[in-house]
């Protein structure tokens, strides 16, 4: 039987790619396994990652980084999603910091973003989300105050993933109530919050338990107060600070979602080529290619927009509509991969040693967040094709 090919497309930053990948050899399935069993972080992932200098790919040079383009990161996260591991924990450490690196004094900048290069400060939490506004970001009730040289804050967020392993978090708050505002997004603003200082001072963190090992939790502040140097960028503009990140990150979880599919894709058809019923291996059947060549095809279509994405990211063009057709088509593309390696490997599937079930919960979550599938199609509809505001 002829060797099969990798099911990867790779050509460009092949060095990166496999500085990444042999970094990732050293993190086999059982090591995420064990973490996923006993809801651990992955301390040792993200300290090799951060001694590797990656957190500092998108961080100029000038503050300790790298200085590379985003589809740079976009390889790192897509590499590490294809073998089989997982950026989730700290893959916020990349684009959270383009707030800071766009709309942060040069004070701040030159304070934090060195650390962010290297790990030795976590930038990880990005607190946005509100029970009661879910994606509607404008309806956020929780208020930053000013009194005196103090801002004090009240209010609730949930969903802020990795803030227990967090040094610092970005908080969107209105500083100027909705009711008094001309339009919806104005009387946001942004703050850099140095969670080491505000735990258990009118800051309380606590965890949510979900299907999947990302380290999510709520956070209830009440009365706490920061200092203003902690304002990032302009008060009262602070969506339009949180709107570069957001292109970002859907493009840089669109490139997880295209490594979780060539993970799934590999593993299916090596099980498929091997596995014999009936006499023949199981991969001659139409009724398993059909699925898995779908799947690829979605997938290199997939991977061709968010290259797209990248592309106009990184040449400071208007990247709203490719960045949010990245992150739908991919998530689409990652989930049509896991459910036809599901289906491939049968009740191997659901073991735990074969990694299926773990990868196939993680990717998920990727048609839901950071932005749903069905907000991205009304984001579509009205903002590219002209149709009326259906929210």
């Amino acid at each position: 039987m002829a060797e099969a090919p990798e099911i990867a497309t790779g050509a460009d930053w092949p060095e990166l790619r496999e500085a990444v990948a042999r970094l990732c050899a050293r993190f086999p399935g059982e090591y995420w396994r064990q973490l996923d069993r006993e809801r651990a972080y992955p301390e040792a992932f993200v300290r090799a990652l951060g001694e590797a200098g990656l957190f500092g790919i998108l961080v100029p040079e000038a503050y300790g980084g790298l200085g590379l383009p985003l589809r740079a990161a976009s390889v790192v996260l897509e590499t590490i999603h294809a073998a089989g591991c997982s950026a989730a924990a700290c893959h916020a450490q990349m684009y959270t910091m383009g707030t800071l690196l766009r709309h942060g004094s040069e004070e701040q900048k030159r304070r934090f973003l060195p650390k962010i290069a290297t790990g030795e400060l976590r930038l990880q939490a990005f607190a946005v989300t509100e029970p009661g506004s879910g994606s509607d970001t404008p309806a956020i009730s929780t208020r930053a105050e000013r009194r005196g040289d103090r801002y004090v804050v009240t209010g609730q967020k949930i969903w802020t993933s990795r803030a227990l392993h967090s040094d610092l978090m970005l908080l969107l708050a209105r500083t100027t109530p909705l009711e008094r505002v001309k339009r919806r997004s104005d009387g946001l603003s942004v703050f850099l919050v140095d969670l080491r200082e505000a735990k258990g001072r009118g800051l309380e963190i606590r965890p949510i338990e979900t299907m999947i090992n990302h380290h999510t939790t709520q956070i209830f502040m009440d009365g706490l107060e920061l200092p203003l140097d902690s304002l990032v960028g302009e008060e009262g503009r602070g969506f339009a600070c949180i709107l570069d990140g957001m292109n970002a990150e859907r493009i840089l979880i669109a490139s997880e979602c295209l490594g979780d599919a060539r993970w799934f894709l590999r593993r299916a058809c090596d099980y498929a080529r091997e596995r014999q019923v009936f006499g023949r291996p199981i991969g001659q059947n139409q009724g398993i290619q059909f699925d898995l060549a779908r799947a690829y095809a979605a997938t290199e279509a997939a991977d061709l927009v968010v290259r797209k994405a990248c592309a106009r990211f990184d040449a400071g063009l208007a990247c709203g509509a490719e960045a949010n057709m990245a992150k739908l088509l991919a998530a689409e593309a990652s989930w049509a991969a896991g459910e036809a390696a599901m289906q491939t490997l049968g009740g191997f599937a659901f073991a735990c040693a074969f990694d299926v079930e773990r990868k196939w919960r993680e990717t998920r979550l990727y048609r839901i967040a950071p932005v749903s599938t069905h907000l991205i199609l009304a984001h579509i509809a009205h903002h590219v094709l002209g149709l009326p505001k259906s929210y």
